[in-house]
């Protein structure tokens, strides 16, 4: 079973209160004192969260915060510091943190908001580069921006995020998405046109043959 939470502190008896804390919630947590190491074990696996102090002797929470948003933003983040002026929340939340928590803390209180934090991020999550879908909710953003698109626009996007970087034909897509693959393939064509309208500019068109999905 892989790990659910992530804790970068420095102070070993901070540590200690939050990883009892979260166990006795059946919570699996993996204790960090050093960007370094934190990092390292992040190339590994992802967590579902990362609660992450600011102020560490090897260097900047919110510097590690934009690494994992920029590697796996579906992992929530909350900040944990003492620095508790709305000033620093703001930037702590403008850097991308999900949540952000002044010291000192009650560890209950801490527990309760993981536990609010798996939940969310036990909704399937596909991300592209700026697109992030929530499948249950059928929930679109680009750049943090949301999205409004029919059913079909949903499962086409769906369909090519899953099978990024493949040439795909006409045909087959109209297989996975409409159900059938014979007719009129313009059908593709207008769909991927509204999609490229509204800001989604990864399909490449691959002549005579179809589309491709490409991240640049």
């Amino acid at each position: 079973m892989s790990t659910q939470v992530y804790l970068l502190e420095d102070d070993k008896s901070i540590c200690d209160l939050v990883k009892c804390a979260l166990e006795m919630a059946n919570i699996s947590i993996a204790c960090f004192y050093s960007t370094k190491d934190f990092l390292i074990a992040f190339e590994n696996e992802n967590p579902k969260v990362a609660l992450l102090d600011i102020m560490l002797p090897d260097g900047n929470g919110l510097d590690v915060l934009k690494k994992i948003k920029k590697v796996n933003p579906s992992v929530y983040c909350i900040m944990l510091s003492a620095l508790s002026q709305e000033i620093d929340k703001v930037k702590g939340l403008n850097a991308g943190a999900d949540d952000y928590i002044s010291k000192p803390f009650g560890v209950l209180e801490l527990a309760a908001r993981v536990n609010v934090a798996l939940r969310q991020t036990n909704t399937k999550i596909l991300s592209a580069g700026d697109i992030v879908i929530y499948e249950d909710s059928m929930t679109v953003f680009i750049k943090d921006k949301k999205i409004d698109l029919n059913n079909k626009e949903f499962q086409l996007l769906k369909y090519f995020i899953t099978n990024e970087g493949k040439v795909l034909s006409r045909e087959q897509i109209l297989t996975a998405v409409w159900g059938y693959n014979e007719g009129e393939t313009r059908t593709v064509d207008n769909h991927i046109a509204r999609l490229r309208k509204i800001g989604i500019d990864y399909f490449e068109t691959v002549f005579s043959v179809g589309y491709k999905f490409n991240i640049k």
